[in-house]
Order: structure tokens, then sequence, then C-alpha cells
């Protein structure tokens, strides 16, 4: 492309001169240029000016300000990050990691894993993974594909990529951060050099996140200087911060309840909390798809026994936060502690603590079996009866115990439709185990002690991987039992506000059609307006024979595989250890019974669906 003076502020001469020079500089002399130009041009009144005498400058002799530029060390410019996140806190991490190295004067490639293309992996010079743990072990569905490649025969060797990992997990599963782990062990193997260790982040990740950022942006400054000024790339995080709430997960946004309602008809043995919160004054918005983090309280009941167990002052004052802020003993178990759940992490810790040789031997390698059965469906209650005695003093407590997580659900509600407002579905969880009666922290709190004009804190989870086709005109299959059906109210309510006209196909189940039809007004309205085509439900209590959503996919796949082929996009919701494998077996079945698929086939058509972004699960 060539300057023109007439549609440029340049003279002949200027113009002619950087139609000269820019054709022939590489790209990592663009670069340099650009950061030196607005060194030069900060005190011009117009920086157009200071483009052509900095053009003039290169194309003839150095001026005099060029000796104040530092030199910029060699090393690679670019940096490659990828993320694999199934809620989305690793890619929001990864955002913030790019901003960072961008403000450092790199080229920064972001991305999804199912959305790289591998041919550029051996070419990286820095490679950044931030991958959460799902499930087993197993890694979030936008990773797979890239994990697998990872792991096979067709990964290129790496030598000349140095890279580092942020791994996402929670302690209290068996497998915690094993994604991330494998990562970082397999790209070692591949001859890529590991600039900083790994980091893994149980749920309470923030400040060992932000480590792992300013760890990784410390160690690549030492082999590669800034090549864009600070004060641009402080304009340009201001740009896109702009506008935004100030209530984020670390600052909670105290939202009135408004309405709780039960969902259940009378005679069921379930309660499921339909909750409407407002957001007036918070600034706070939200998409469908994404979801609703709560902050709960502990029950009392319990907090109350373990005070009593352990003979323990309930007013002595106990630290609570970083910053040394402190409450009672009393407070921190309700409001900052984690006593319902059992981990590793805390029952190694807890053997300093224990004067019964058992807890010991409980915890060493060779017993991991029985660790595992040990904590499940335990807590801290169980702990401090069966492992007596304990030196275990309140003040110790900010050392063992990790922080009380907050409970993620996702949105039913479109705030089109219900501005200021959110809505959750939340079910009540109790259970018998070991002797004892278990109450779910967050659902027990909202269904038992919590009353219309109390405040709760949350904050709003962005989930960028579980989202409606932006084509409006896109067929749409749901499938959503229980409270999985939640995000798929905002999915058509948000379409029913929009008038969008795309075809939409309801798979719902759950145990009685009389007492568990959650939010069974709207969908008969919606299928009387046309926003709900399909509607197809499954009540597995009211047959001799049960009958589950994939029971009712498998009867309908001749047309669920035409709507496939007519491009429709595929969400499932709910229950990650049985339900969504179900339904992709269901899947797996139909797409090779009635797209003449092997196995193999029907495996890679799913596969690329996924990677389109036109299958997309949203479980837990």
């Amino acid at each position: 492309m060539q300057l023109q003076v007439t549609n440029s502020p340049f003279t002949s001469e200027q113009a002619e001169l950087l139609n000269k020079l820019l054709p022939t500089l590489s790209g990592s002399q663009m670069q340099w240029l650009s950061g030196y130009l607005a060194f030069y041009g900060a005190g011009n009144n117009s920086a157009l000016a200071s483009v052509a005498a900095g053009a003039a400058a290169v194309a003839e002799a150095p001026l005099a300000p060029l000796a104040a530029v530092p030199d910029i060390p060699q090393g690679p410019k670019e940096a490659t990050i990828l993320f694999g996140s199934q809620t989305g806190n690793a890619q929001r991490l990864a955002g913030r990691l790019a901003e960072k190295l961008k403000g450092q004067g790199f080229e920064v490639t972001l991305s999804a894993m199912n959305q790289y293309k591998t041919n550029k992996l051996k070419e990286v010079g820095y490679l950044f993974i931030l991958a959460s743990t799902h499930g087993e072990g197993d890694p979030p569905d936008n990773a797979l594909t890239f994990y697998e490649f990872l792991n096979g025969k067709r990964a290129p060797k790496l030598e000349g990529t140095k890279f580092s990992v942020l791994a996402l997990g929670d302690t209290s599963y068996e497998f915690f951060c094993k994604t991330g782990a494998d990562f970082d062990t397999r790209l070692a193997e591949l001859g890529a050099e590991r600039i900083v260790d790994r980091v893994d982040c149980d749920v309470d990740f923030e400040d060992a996140a932000s480590g792992w950022i300013t760890a990784v942006t410390g160690a690549v400054s030492a082999t590669a200087a800034s090549a864009a000024p600070q004060g641009a790339a402080g304009t340009q995080a201001a740009a896109q911060t702009g506008g935004e709430s100030e209530y984020t997960r670390a600052n909670p946004f105290m939202a009135e309840v408004l309405e709780s309602l039960n969902l259940n008809g009378r005679g069921s043995d379930r309660e499921t909390r339909h909750l409407e919160l407002s957001l007036e004054g918070s600034g706070l918005t939200y998409a469908p798809g994404d979801a609703v983090g709560v902050y709960a309280k502990n029950d009392p009941t319990l907090v109350e026994e373990i005070i009593a167990l352990q003979n323990w002052n309930a007013d002595e004052k106990v630290v609570t936060g970083k910053a040394g802020e402190t409450s009672s003993l009393r407070e921190a178990l309700l409001h900052h502690y984690e006593i319902t759940v059992l981990t590793k992490p805390l029952l190694e810790k807890a053997v300093a603590f224990s004067g019964n040789s058992k807890l010991a031997e409980l915890v060493k390698p060779e017993n991991k079996e029985d660790l595992k059965a040990y904590l499940n469906g335990r807590d801290l209650l169980d702990l401090l009866r069966d492992y007596a005695p304990w030196t275990l003093a309140p003040a110790d407590l900010a050392a063992l115990l990790r922080k009380l997580p907050p409970r993620l659900y996702s949105i039913a509600s479109s705030v089109n439709a219900h501005p200021e407002e959110v809505h959750l579905t939340i079910r009540k969880v109790e259970y018998e185990a070991h002797g004892r009666d278990r109450k779910g922290v967050c659902s027990v709190y909202v269904s038992e002690r919590l009353q219309p004009g109390d405040k709760l804190p949350i904050f709003i989870q962005q989930n960028p991987n579980f989202k409606p086709p932006v084509n409006s005109e896109t067929p749409v299959i749901m499938v959503g039992p229980g409270t999985g059906v939640a995000p798929f109210r905002a999915f058509l309510e948000e379409r029913e506000e929009s008038g969008a006209e795309g075809q939409t196909w309801l798979f719902y189940g759950d145990r009685h059609f009389v007492t568990d039809f959650l939010y069974q007004t709207d969908w008969q309205r919606m299928l009387k307006d046309g926003v709900l085509s399909k509607l197809d439900v499954a009540f597995s209590r009211d047959s001799d024979e049960k009958v589950y959503v994939q029971h009712r996919m498998l009867q309908n796949g001749e047309e669920l595989y035409k709507w496939l082929e007519n491009g429709a996009h595929v969400y499932v919701c709910g229950d990650e250890k049985h339900m969504a494998h179900d339904v992709q077996s269901a899947l797996l079945t139909i797409i090779g019974q009635y797209g003449g698929k092997s196995p193999e086939e029907a495996a890679a058509y799913l596969s690329a669906l996924q990677d389109q972004g036109r299958y997309q699960r949203d479980v837990y």
C-alpha cells in the first residue's frame, strides 16, 4: 500500500521517504520504531508530525534523542496463551495475563485450546497454559482435542519454546489439578524450557493465580523488554474495563432477595427454590449461559457443635483474611471457613495437631484408598471426633482450613426480560452419611434461613463457553433435566424478548410430572407462543420402567439427527457423572445410526461439533 500525498498530512518529500522505508521493515523493526516514535513524539503537538520526523530520521540520519532510547534485549517478542476452561475462570485469567504481556510489548495469541491451530505450535517462543481439571481428572471440553494432540505421536519437539502452566482445580477431588500437571509434564518431555514452576490453584484461586501471573511477566521481562510505552497499555486497559461494575468475586454485591418460591408441588420429596435477586444499583449485568456465585453461610448448628466439642471460646478473635482482618471464632466458622468438606491437604496438615497416631497412618501414600474412602461424605466435626485428642487452637484454623468457596448457579433469567434482576434455581441438598444428617451449605441456607428482604453476597461469573448461537435463526437443542433446565429458561426468555425465530427443542426430565415439573407454566406459554418449538419430557418415577432424557432423545433420534445436519447447536446442562455421559452416549448412537457412521466416525462428528461451538456443556 502506497501513502498518497492527497490523503495524508505529509509533504511529497515525506511521503516518498515513508514509501521507501516502510516496505523494507521487518516485524521486529516495526515494533521498535513504534516505541521510538511514541518516545520522540511525546512532546510534539501532532502525532502525525512525529511519524514523519521519525521516518525521516531512520531513513537519513539518527536524531539526537535516539541515544536516550535503551537497547531492546533480543528474545521472542510473541507469546501464545492457551486456555482450557469449563466455567470461564481459566479463560478470564488468561485474558488478564494477555493484557499484562501486551503492556510489555508482546504480540499475544490468546485462544481456547480447541480453536488453536496446532501446526503453529513448534514456532511458538513463549507458551503459557491455563487449564482447569474437570470431573475425575479430565480436561475441560474445550481442552480435550489439544490435550490429545499434545500427548499423541504428532506433537512436535519444542526445544525453542519457553513455557509455564497455571492449573485450576479443587482439593476435594482425588485428581486435583491433574490436567494442568499433565500439560506441564508433557511440555517438558517435548523439550520446552519451564521458566516459571507450575502453580496449582484450589477453589480460592485468586491470590495464587495473581502470583503466577506476576512471576510469568517478571520472567519474560528478564529476556524481552517492552516495545510499547506503559502509558499506552494503561489507556488500553482502562478502555476495556470502563463501565464495568465494581462488584466482583473479591468484592461481592449484597443483593436483596425479592422472592423465594418452592417450585416443587405438595407431596414431592424434593424442594427446589426459585430465587429472585435484585441487582438494582450494582451495575451488574449478564448474558444467557452465565452463572451467579453465591457466598453462603455454614449451618449454625454445625458450628456450635464444633465449638462445643473442642471446648473453644466462641468469642475468641481469629484471623479471617490475608490483611489480618479478624472476627470472632463463631463468625469465622459461619462465614469464612469451609467446614463441610474434607480434603487430603487438610488431613495432612491436621496431623501436626492430632495426638492420634492413626491419622498419621491414614495419610501415608500406601493408604491412598483408605484416605479416599474416609474423605467421602465426612466433615470437620467427623474429623475432630474421630482423631482426638487435639492440640488444635482457634488460632490454628487459618492455616488448616481453606476459605468457604462460593457456590455457582446457572442463571435462570434474561436480564432483558427482568431488568436489574437475576433468577436462580437451587435444589435443596440433604442426605444421611456415616450416621449423621448432612446438609448442602448454600441450598439449605437458601431454603431454610433466607427470607425476602434479606441480603445475599453475590457476583456474576461469565461463562463464554456456554452461549446460545449468535444467529437467532440457528436451531437449538437443549437437554436439561432437573435444575439443569435453569439456563434454558434464560435462553428462551432472551429469544422471547428479541423475537428470535429459529427452532428450539427442549428435553426435560425429573421424577414426577405432577410435583416436579419445574417451570411448567413457562414452557407451556413458550410452546403456545412459538418461542419453544418442541418439548419432550421424561419423568422417571411415573412408570414401572425408568425413563430419562437420553431415552427421549433416542426415541426421536431420526429427527434429532436431521436437526444436527441442518446446523443445530446442542446444549447440555446438569449432572456430569451420570446424565451428561448418558446424553453423550445417546448422541453418539444417534449420529452412528442415522448418519450411517462407524463408532469412530460418530465420535469424530461429535468432536467436530464441539470444536465448532455447536456442542456445549455446563455440567457439574
